[in-house]
């Protein structure tokens, strides 16, 4: 079996080590924009080229007789490669163009749930003139939440009273208008929720959903959840499929609202939607309401479900691709903590070409594992880029036992970089359970 992995991100790298551990043994490949010298490390073979081109992707792969292929990010999704690849007649782990609008095009995600009645639909305006936009922020009485609606790498939401305040709001939903931020016209104003976000992921084959174990993520830059908002600084998970803070009948609904999208996305494109579904959601008084889905695992929860996935991980992304997936494959009962380390500045002005030295061996030993992001290796030097450069993922029985594996094995990777030493303590986590319990008594 030869294995085709597209992207070059620390996801990316999590799922060439999932598959390299598979015991059918697969040939791992990859096409990248970069070298990642963890997936370097990896691959039979690999190529550098661009992932959003299809034709490029699609002559790899047949010149290297690919017989799976498992697509990492969103922007290859959005150009519509997987459709090159299936036209083809080669399997694919990751939905077609007019499926991956559910991340895509945030105004297709919105009008999908309010055409479908799916649950957890907040209140939102959809604009396309500046002024319009502005007139509703101003008179509309309640916090909001201004969205491009397209994709704009996890950094273009805006909250009121977090990044700005209601003047604000407004002159930022004319910049995305008239600066075409999302390269979609168009701008979502939703009402500010208030809860505790999660994440849930799942493996789909086009029809049935298998729901992962939920996943918090931490998207702003310093502890204390302050400062600006990142790709991620950091993810946990409990041991088990639920949050501390969460309950069963969360869990539950959220799979039940993702099976119900799965089902709309079909009725309305005709396609198949086939691959991972990453649903974030926040836990509000009210019952749960969908911050938003994305076409793809989550990074950094990739690193927390593919480190605890107890099943053949090659299995599964046939079983996706081939349209039988079961329900008989599990994780272990562990909880793992993952953080990011990031160059000084990140991720406004990030410190570029800082040299950063790993110690993989006593990360292992410690339990830890190790996943390059964006970094680059020259002449055996790791170099960092603008982004984040690595992902350190600890597991143990707790959150907390997890944590701790990961600030030992931060000791052992030198270079300029930071991390949010907050994420996984006992500290955070207690605040989350305090959050909830006033919320919903």
């Amino acid at each position: 079996m030869k294995v085709l992995v597209v992207g070059n991100g620390a996801r990316e790298h999590a799922l060439a080590c999932a598959l390299r551990h598979s015991p059918q043994k697969p040939d791992v490949y990859a096409f990248m924009t970069s070298v990642n010298p963890g997936i370097a490390r990896i691959a039979k073979d690999y190529s550098l080229g661009g992932i959003c081109q299809g034709p490029e992707v699609l002559k790899y792969a047949k010149n290297t007789g690919i017989d799976l292929v498992v697509i990492g990010p969103e922007a290859p999704l959005s150009c519509g490669v997987v459709d090159y690849l299936s036209d083809e007649g080669i399997l694919c782990v990751g939905p077609r163009q007019a499926a991956a609008q559910i991340e895509t095009n945030k105004t297709f995600q919105r009008s999908l749930m309010a055409d479908h009645n799916i649950p957890g639909l907040p209140r939102y305006r959809v604009f396309q003139q500046a002024g319009e936009a502005e007139q509703y922020i101003r008179d509309c009485g309640f916090d909001v939440v201004v969205k491009p609606a397209g994709l704009t790498g996890g950094k273009g939401v805006k909250i009121m009273g977090e990044h700005f305040d209601r003047e604000g709001a407004a002159k930022y939903a004319s910049t995305v208008l008239n600066t075409g931020l999302g390269k979609i016209n168009e701008v979502l104003v939703e009402e500010r929720l208030e809860g505790e976000e999660f994440t849930l992921q799942a493996f789909v084959d086009g029809e049935n959903l298998v729901g992962m174990p939920m996943v918090q993520d931490h998207k702003r830059a310093y502890e204390g959840d302050m400062g600006p908002n990142t790709g991620g600084m950091g993810s946990y998970n409990g041991c088990g499929f639920i949050l501390p803070f969460l309950s069963e009948k969360d869990y539950e609904e959220a799979v039940d609202i993702m099976q119900k999208t799965v089902s709309a996305i079909k009725s309305e494109t005709g396609e198949k939607y086939v691959g991972f579904l990453y649903g974030q959601f926040m836990a509000t008084k009210e019952g749960l309401k969908v911050i938003e889905f994305n076409a793809r695992l989550g990074d950094p929860e990739a690193m927390n479900v593919l480190t605890l996935l107890d099943y053949d991980f090659l299995d599964v992304c046939e079983r996706m691709a081939g349209g039988m997936l079961t329900n008989k494959f599990g994780f272990k009962k562990q909880a793992s903590v993952c953080k990011y380390l990031v160059p000084q500045g990140y991720p406004e002005d990030p410190a570029t070409g800082v040299e950063v030295k790993v110690n993989e061996k006593k990360i292992q030993d410690l339990g830890g594992n190790v996943f390059y992001a964006s970094v680059s290796e020259e002449g055996g030097r790791i170099l960092t880029s603008s982004s984040r450069a690595i992902a350190v993922v600890g597991s143990a029985n707790c959150i907390t036992e997890a944590e701790v594996v990961v600030e030992e094995s931060m000791k052992h990777v030198e270079g300029e970089l930071f991390h949010r030493k907050d994420i996984g303590t006992r500290a955070l986590i207690e605040k989350r359970i305090d959050h909830m319990k006033k919320l919903r008594g």
